[in-house]
């Protein structure tokens, strides 16, 4: 037997109630951090899931590879449902479409107060969950403007700016219950990314690149 072999085989695999209490605490606590932000207590979050303190410490030692994980979490749905779009959709604007609002229910502008300060930004999975992410979305941008369905003078980065800032929670409570707005106006945003374009944007589209250098 080889040694990889041997090794799978003193390796026990995770029993099935401990998975479903891995799931969900990421579901918990992408939810509380959704709500409440990343510094909303672990206490709170096991109660929310369902399960004891010492059960969500046996998964996530601490806040930031529980973090860690709801960010990763959140970008492999949003990656999937790229893929289910472009697969399922004959049109690429309506492929378009329907990954953008599928990406608003993952409420990925949440992510963004999490990969601030102390955050393993660079953690190898979260960089190869990433380029998976960027790959899929850019292909999604590309084959609606090779259709001609999306005006030429925009880019990714476009995209993701204004899915991140009408996806992101709003500081405060003067504005209750704002949530039933995003597909609303994401739509608004979709209808002036198809072309024919309308007007004349100013300053110049926006990539990942440019997305990746702001501070």
């Amino acid at each position: 037997m080889s040694p990889a072999a041997t090794e799978a085989r003193r390796t026990p695999r995770p029993r099935a109630d401990a998975l479903r209490n891995r799931e969900r605490i990421v579901s918990a606590a992408r939810e509380m951090f959704v709500e409440n932000g990343p510094d909303v207590p672990l206490d709170e979050i096991a109660r929310r899931a369902g399960i004891g303190n010492a059960t969500l410490y046996r998964h996530f030692p601490d806040r930031a590879v529980l973090v860690r994980e709801v960010v990763l979490s959140v970008m492999a749905r949003t990656t999937a449902a790229a893929g289910t779009a472009t697969a399922e959709e004959a049109d690429p604007f309506a492929a378009l479409r329907r990954f953008v609002h599928a990406a608003a229910d993952e409420r990925i502008g949440a992510l963004c107060p999490m990969l601030s300060g102390a955050f393993e930004s660079d953690h190898p999975d979260l960089l190869a969950g990433k380029d998976r992410l960027e790959e899929a979305v850019q292909g999604l941008v590309r084959r609606a403007q090779s259709a001609g369905r999306v005006r030429p003078d925009v880019a990714v980065g476009d995209l993701m700016v204004a899915l991140s800032q009408l996806t992101r929670p709003l500081p405060g409570t003067l504005c209750p219950n704002m949530d039933r707005f995003v597909h609303r106006h994401l739509q608004l945003f979709l209808d002036g990314l198809e072309a024919p374009a309308r007007s004349t944007l100013p300053g110049s589209a926006a990539t990942f690149d440019d997305l990746r250098s702001t501070p």
